[in-house]
């Protein structure tokens, strides 16, 4: 697995996110060595939805308001349906997205996570894949959607639902490792 403990990542997030979507990469990217914040738009904590009902609180480490992309290395979206489209209306939210993929640094984001892609105007031209409820906006969007566990479009991590985890989150940590995507077009 590759070091990444000279990184600092964000996890954007609010009320109503995927569980699993929140609490594997997260996990997985501290086991990595990296530093990792939970950012919300407001609140000191934000609840989880865990498959039919209301899931755990998780801690938020700093406010969106009180950050920036220069702060962070990369960007991670967890999905559910209640979260990204409570972010995807958030001006602040959309702009911090954007501003990760104008400076070329990596961004994961997992099922309606899309919809902030989307949202920030970074899915046109791009391979990507989303919960499969996502595909017609991913193409209205001007976005190639696939029906793969994970896909990897100049340092854009996507992956379809809880199941691709795994592979979202080894994926995610390898683009991390590798830095910026300086053959991206901003």
């Amino acid at each position: 697995m590759p070091d990444i403990s000279n990184k600092k990542i964000a996890i954007l997030a609010t009320n109503g996110f995927e569980q699993s979507e929140l609490e594997h990469p997260r996990d997985a990217l501290r086991n990595a060595g990296a530093e990792v914040h939970v950012i919300a738009p407001g609140g000191s904590e934000i609840r989880g939805w865990d498959e039919d009902d209301w899931g755990d609180k998780v801690n938020v480490d700093h406010t969106l308001d009180a950050v920036k992309s220069a702060d962070y290395d990369a960007l991670v979206l967890p999905g559910g349906q209640i979260n990204p489209d409570l972010l995807r209306v958030d001006e602040d939210a959309v702009r911090f997205v954007r501003s990760f993929w104008e400076a070329k640094k990596p961004i994961g984001a997992i099922c309606h996570a899309a919809w902030l892609l989307i949202e920030a105007e970074i899915v046109e031209g791009r391979e990507l894949t989303s919960y499969h409820s996502v595909r017609t906006d991913v193409e209205n969007a001007g976005g190639n959607w696939r029906d793969e566990e994970v896909v990897v479009d100049q340092g854009l991590v996507t992956s379809r639902n809880p199941g691709d985890l795994e592979a979202f989150s080894a994926k995610l940590i390898e683009e991390i490792s590798e830095g910026k995507h300086r053959d991206r077009a901003a």
